[in-house]
Formats: C-alpha cells, sequence, structure tokens
C-alpha cells in the first residue's frame, strides 16, 4: 500500500516520513526523486520534428538563399554536440557554438542567433500538440506523494517546460550550460547535481530518459536507476528498464494499481 510511514522516537511522537515509490530496477529499493530527460521523453520528437522540418521548407520557398545557411547551421550544431559528449571540456556548451561556428565558418554570434531561434524558439509554439501522452496525469501522480521531480536536459528547458503547460511543476531545472554542471549527458555530474540538491542519495533517485547511450549511461555512472520510454527497439539491460510510455511508467511506480 502507498501509505504514509510514521517512526515514532523515544518521547512517543510520531514524524511523517516523505513517500516514495517503487525502484523498478530493484523491488528492494524505493525511490524519493524522478529526474526526467526533456526532449524526446516529455514530448514526442517525430511530430516535432516533422512540424519543423515543414517550417523550413517554407524558409526555401520564401528566403531560398537563407535556408541553406540554416540548414547547415543547425546540422553541425547537432553534429558537434554528438561529438563532445565524450570530451574533456568543462564548458562542452560553449565549445559546441564553437564547433558549429568553426565548421560553418560563421561567426559565433550568428549561429547562436540561429541556433536559438530554430532550436529554442520556434519549437515552442509546437509542444503543446507534441506533448507525451500520460506526462501530466504521472506528475500529478507523483506530486501527491510528495516525490521530488526535477529536469537535466542538455539545453535550456524553462521555456519549453513553459510551453508544455508544466512550468513551475519541478524543483529542480538543469541543463549543461549550469555552472554546475558544464558537460552533457552521459556525464554523471548533471545527475549527481540534482541528487545534492535535494540532497538525496543518488540511488534514491529515478532517472527518465528516452536515450540509453545518454540518459541511461549517465545514471548507470551516477549510480541511479533508470527508466528509457518511448522506443520499443530498446530492450531492459543491467543500466535501464524499457517501457513504452509514460503512461505504463505511471503503473510500474504505482504500489497498489501495477498491471
Amino acid at each position: 500500500m502507498l501509505a504514509e510511514r510514521v517512526e515514532h522516537g523515544v518521547s512517543g511522537a510520531s514524524r511523517r516520513q516523505p513517500l516514495t515509490v517503487p525502484n523498478p530496477m530493484d523491488a528492494t529499493q524505493r525511490v524519493r526523486g524522478v529526474l526526467f530527460d526533456l526532449d524526446g521523453t516529455l514530448y514526442r520528437q517525430r511530430p516535432m520534428r516533422a512540424l519543423m522540418a515543414a517550417e523550413l521548407g517554407l524558409l526555401a520557398i520564401s528566403r531560398p538563399l537563407r535556408a541553406p545557411i540554416v540548414w547547415r547551421v543547425l546540422s553541425e550544431f547537432r553534429k558537434a554536440q554528438e561529438s563532445l559528449r565524450t570530451a574533456t571540456s568543462n564548458r562542452q556548451a560553449l565549445d559546441q557554438l564553437d564547433v558549429a561556428a568553426r565548421r560553418t565558418g560563421m561567426p559565433i554570434d550568428q549561429v547562436e542567433e540561429i541556433v536559438a531561434e530554430w532550436m529554442i524558439e520556434r519549437p515552442l509554439k509546437h509542444l503543446p500538440r507534441c506533448r507525451a501522452e500520460g506526462l501530466v496525469p504521472l506528475l500529478d501522480f507523483l506530486s501527491r506523494l510528495g516525490v521530488k521531480l526535477g529536469v537535466l536536459s542538455d539545453y535550456p528547458a524553462d521555456q519549453k517546460l513553459k510551453a508544455l503547460g508544466i512550468g513551475g511543476r519541478f524543483s529542480v531545472v538543469l541543463c549543461a550550460a549550469d555552472p554546475e554542471v558544464g558537460r552533457f549527458k552521459p556525464d554523471p555530474r548533471g545527475f549527481l547535481a540534482a541528487a545534492a540538491r535535494w540532497q538525496l542519495d543518488p540511488s534514491e533517485v529515478l532517472v527518465v530518459g528516452d536515450r540509453p547511450d545518454a540518459d541511461a549511461k549517465g545514471a548507470a555512472a551516477a549510480g541511479m536507476p533508470c527508466v528509457i520510454v518511448g522506443n520499443r527497439h530498446h530492450q531492459s539491460s543491467s543500466d535501464f528498464v524499457s517501457l513504452q510510455s509514460l503512461e505504463r511508467l505511471r503503473d510500474v511506480l504505482d504500489d497498489d494499481h501495477r498491471r
């Protein structure tokens, strides 16, 4: 039963303890915090990519000379992130802009402007229709239990969370550009920073993401359990449990209604 645990001290007074949910990777352990990835986890990337591809297609019609520049910057920016995931630098978010600027031969401020427009600002209007099924009920469920909620993203998350209609629901929101992080996933620094803010042991924090190579690998390095959602091609392993959706995750975390 999901009931509040009560401890009795020497004085006989009782003290309420925070509620927990099951650890999907270890039935003998409990979870007190859930740390979500953002892109591809809290919203569906496939429809988002289709919508943004349509916008880029319109750009080719309205501004045919501008479109190839935007396409190349976005492509090199994404490639730079993947190449930097294993780099030793503590300023990977800034290095990503440097690498993209060097590869495109463009000034870094112009690269930053294009990235901000096409990867941060323009997608915001599409986020509500791309929100992951079961997201709000899952957050409501965890909040009722007093489980701590957080987000760890490679990119700034606040605007996207607000556009998704869930801004202000997370006590911890971190990204690679934050000074206490400085590294892309799968580096464990961001994961451990979230646990430290919550004053929880890493084993008490469940990571929920969509990429085994970033979310699950980083969680394992931090000593955290992990669930990978939304990808049927990923089978559960020693580093993560694979679930089809956030709706299924809600069932797994509910002691009373597990299917």
